[in-house]
């Protein structure tokens, strides 16, 4: 197995990890959520770059990249409205944007027609991510002292600036989660529309 492949596989056990952490009552557990979070979004940044520059392209790096990616970051969403952190109405738009493009993948490699990624899904998923790691740090960055009120703690309209940024990271993927996958369905839509 090569490294982007061993680095896709790790993403799964981070997640895993993720979600234990996230529902345990252990202390600083947000503060460790999001260290596996931010390394488990590091391996989806590695394994890509590591495969296209050495040439380690595979089937299963083609099929479990963007699945352990999709795992991550709707798990992560779950958990926050599990944890009364996020309205449940956002999170459904997320994960039912996510199965319904892959459901179209699938669909579309049923005909032998292979769906490359479109720019708009790149900056949705760095638009997600971006939201996660705002939530965790908005949860978390007073159990990291100085260094945590000093960085986020900084004063912007009369609150620390996280906690505007926060709400804005989260409606902004939200959007973006939305737009792309109404653009993707629609551009793709005679692959759906003749079987009807």
């Amino acid at each position: 197995m090569n490294l982007p492949n061993k680095l896709t596989l790790s993403r799964f056990g981070l997640t895993l990890a993720f979600m234990v952490v996230m529902f345990s009552q252990m202390r600083f557990r947000e503060t460790l959520a999001l260290v596996l979070f931010s390394a488990a979004s590091l391996t989806d940044y590695f394994d890509g770059k590591i495969a296209r520059r050495d040439n380690l392209i595979t089937n299963f790096g083609i099929l479990m990249d963007p699945l352990a990616d999709k795992i991550l970051v709707c798990s992560s969403f779950i958990a926050f409205v599990g944890l009364g952190w996020i309205p449940a109405w956002m999170v459904v738009i997320i994960v039912a944007r996510e199965l319904a493009i892959t459901g179209l993948r699938l669909l579309a490699a049923s005909k032998n027609v292979v769906l490359a990624a479109e720019g708009y899904g790149k900056h949705k998923t760095i638009s997600q991510i971006i939201a996660i790691i705002a939530i965790l740090v908005l949860k978390s960055y007073a159990e990291w002292g100085v260094v945590g009120t000093g960085v986020f703690g900084c004063h912007v309209f009369g609150e620390p600036w996280i906690t505007w940024f926060e709400p804005f990271s989260i409606w902004v993927a939200v959007a973006l989660t939305f737009i792309s996958g109404t653009l993707y369905l629609w551009r793709n839509r005679q692959l759906y529309l003749q079987d009807l």
